[in-house]
This record gives structure tokens, C-alpha cells and sequence, in this order.
């Protein structure tokens, strides 16, 4: 399959140039011959990959539906993302373990890969649980998180944990061994976080939410994810955090950035009621919310996040490299997130404003 005459986004930059790939691109630049089909004037960038979700089209993850994960795959590569990180919820170990047993047993072809699991919670701060279930929150507990991990067959990518918790160092330091550590939903100071990202931590969930604000004398987790040199999230709905901010830290982060969605089972589906984590939620202009008006995760896809930061005022640059390349390094995830020869052919053809024109994942166009 040849790609030609796009302007394609590798090493950083966009360059016009030819692609040639089956399963693996397998080559880059001038090519000879024929294409496949002509890019000219289009944006080719590499497939999306989104490591929070919690679900969209009316499904959850933590939902442990076998039925539910088809649909939950397809809307993810409608809309560019090639590959995923199951989100879940903070939930009881009972809850949790089928919700694990589905997605390790989940095999699709021709729809969008998922690469792993993140689990947000339960190891999170009763303070800045936000729209965790207070009931289900549980202690930092790495036998808990092994558990879990067995349970998933071993898909465990990334966990978000409050550092200032009663046995979260040692936590950190075990958790590190298996996969990324991230800290989120928690009240920890400065010096709690710094001491986090030294026993192991490189990562940070939806940054400015659920967490202490960045201040002159206080800088929190944002300024010790910033010292420690660890990724972060944002959640760039326009509504979680503003536009501002968004272009601040995009200069603070650089390539530390990586955009997600944070999307809920009401993401592509109509403003009403809906249901996460055993809580209802209400969505309204596109804002979901619990009953008490606490700010619940987006009901926006992560190409909306892509388009929503560049109208925002970052270069698309930017804003690709920090949905695509930036969260396959956060979640350690091989041959996955940039064009270049030998990773998969997972591949997203955009015009120039930015709709979705086509979506390869692993060679194969599947829209």
C-alpha cells in the first residue's frame, strides 16, 4: 500500500513526502511508481492514542460487558484513535476483576488495538476523589494491584495513585516495576510529589484536576512533575481547564505533553443521564457532571482535543505529537505512536481542517 504526495508528520515536523507500508511502514520519502491513494493537499499523521477513556457510545470499561467493547473500539477508530488504554474507575476488587477478564479476552480485527489498561484508582485521595465513588477508594495495595494485573493477563500499563497516602512510596516503588506510575486525585504538597517521581512515578493524570493548584509558594504536583521531568495530561474539552493554561503548559511540558480525553460513556451520544462508577451522572452542552455539579471526565473524542488545542492556538505540531508519539512513550508502548520505518501502519489522513479522510490500523483502511 503507497500513500502519496502527503504531508506526513515524522520526527517531529511535517514533510512532504510518499509512505509505502503493509503491516509495518516499510518505507519513507520519493517513491517511484503508483500510489494507493494521493494525499496531496492532506495531513498524515500517526494513528492517535488515547491512555485515558473510560468509554463512549453508551459503554464503559468498568462496565466488565464482553458486548460492550466492539462498540467502544469502532467509535475510537471513526474517530483516528488507532489504539487505547481501558480506563477504569475506582471500584471494589469484585467489580474490577470481570471488568479485567474482559478486556485481557478481548480480540477484534480491523478496529482500533487496545494496548493496555489504565487503572484510576483505587488508590486515590478521599479529598480530591472528585467523581470517584468515595466508598470504593482503597489504600496504595500492590498485592491488590497484582491481582488485578493477573486478572488482565498482564495488561496493566499505567496506574494513577495520591502520593501522601499511608504506604504510597512503597507502592511506587513496586508498582514502577510493572508498569507507569502516575499521580492524580490527591492533595499531595511539593515535597511528597518529588519524593513520588524519585521512588518511581513519571507521570501525572489529567493535570490542575483533582489536585492542588500550581501556586508561587505551593507548586504541588504540577511543579514537581515539572522538576522530576514527568509527563502529564490534560483534559483539553475547553472545559477542565482553559485555554490558557493549555498554552502554558504546552510551553512549560514541551514533549512531556500528552492530550487524552478522559471520555465517559456519554461521549457520542446525546446530552441526558447517564451512569459512571455506580454514580449518575448529567450531562448538558456537552458538560457532564455529578448531581452535586462536581465536574465529571469529557464527553469528547481525542481528535476533538487535537482540533479543540490548535484552535486554542498550539501548532498542529504540537498538538499531533502530543496525541499520538507523547502518550505511546508515557505508557511505554512499542512500535506504536510515530511514522517511521518499522512501526505498525497505524495512520490517520486529515484534510486541512482537520477531518478525518481516512484510518489504517495495522496497514488495513478500515475508514
Amino acid at each position: 500500500m503507497r500513500i502519496k504526495n502527503g504531508n506526513v508528520f515524522t520526527a517531529g515536523s511535517f514533510q512532504k513526502m510518499d509512505l509505502e507500508f503493509s503491516r509495518t511502514i516499510t518505507a519513507l520519502g520519493t517513491l517511484s511508481g503508483p500510489g494507493d491513494l494521493d494525499a496531496a493537499g492532506c495531513y498524515v499523521i500517526p494513528g492517535l492514542v488515547d491512555i485515558h477513556t473510560h468509554g463512549a457510545v453508551g459503554e464503559d470499561f468498568s462496565d466488565g460487558k464482553p458486548q460492550g467493547l466492539r462498540p467502544l473500539a469502532d467509535y475510537y477508530a471513526a474517530h483516528g484513535v488507532t489504539s487505547f488504554l481501558a480506563t477504569t474507575m475506582t471500584l471494589k476488587e469484585h467489580q474490577l476483576t470481570p471488568a479485567m477478564e474482559a478486556i485481557r479476552d478481548f480480540r477484534a480485527e480491523g478496529t482500533a488495538r487496545c494496548a493496555g489498561i489504565h487503572l484510576e484508582g483505587p488508590f486515590l485521595s478521599y479529598a480530591k476523589r472528585g467523581a470517584q465513588a468515595a466508598e470504593n477508594l482503597h489504600k496504595p495495595d500492590a498485592a491488590l494491584l497484582h491481582r488485578l494485573d493477573g486478572a488482565s493477563g498482564g495488561l496493566v500499563r499505567l496506574v494513577t495513585v495520591a502520593p501522601e497516602e499511608e504506604g504510597a512510596m512503597d507502592f511506587i516503588r513496586e508498582a514502577s516495576e510493572l508498569c507507569t506510575v502516575s499521580l492524580g486525585h490527591t492533595t499531595a504538597d511539593y515535597d511528597t510529589a518529588m519524593a513520588a517521581f524519585a521512588a518511581g512515578a513519571t507521570h501525572a493524570t489529567h493535570l490542575f484536576n483533582a489536585m492542588p493548584s500550581f501556586l508561587h509558594r505551593a507548586p504541588g504536583v504540577i511543579g514537581a512533575a515539572f522538576d522530576a521531568g514527568a509527563s502529564v495530561e490534560l483534559i483539553c474539552d475547553g472545559l477542565h481547564v482553559h485555554p490558557s493554561v493549555i498554552r502554558a503548559v504546552s510551553r512549560l511540558f514541551g514533549d512531556k505533553l500528552n492530550l487524552i480525553s478522559d471520555s465517559l460513556r456519554c461521549a457520542g451520544m446525546p446530552d441526558g443521564g447517564y451512569e459512571l462508577g455506580g454514580q449518575p451522572i448529567v450531562v448538558k452542552d456537552h458538560k457532564a457532571t455529578l448531581l452535586d455539579g462536581t465536574i465529571a471526565g469529557s464527553s469528547i473524542s481525542l481528535m476533538d482535543a487535537v482540533r479543540n488545542v490548535v484552535k486554542f492556538g498550539l501548532p498542529l505540531e504540537a498538538a499531533v505529537y502530543a496525541a499520538s508519539t507523547a502518550p505511546a512513550q508515557a505508557a511505554k508502548l512499542q512500535g506504536i505512536g510515530s511514522i517511521e520505518a518499522g512501526n505498525l501502519a497505524d495512520l490517520v489522513v486529515l484534510d486541512q481542517e482537520l477531518n478525518i479522510k481516512a484510518v489504517f490500523i495495522d496497514g488495513q483502511k478500515i475508514a
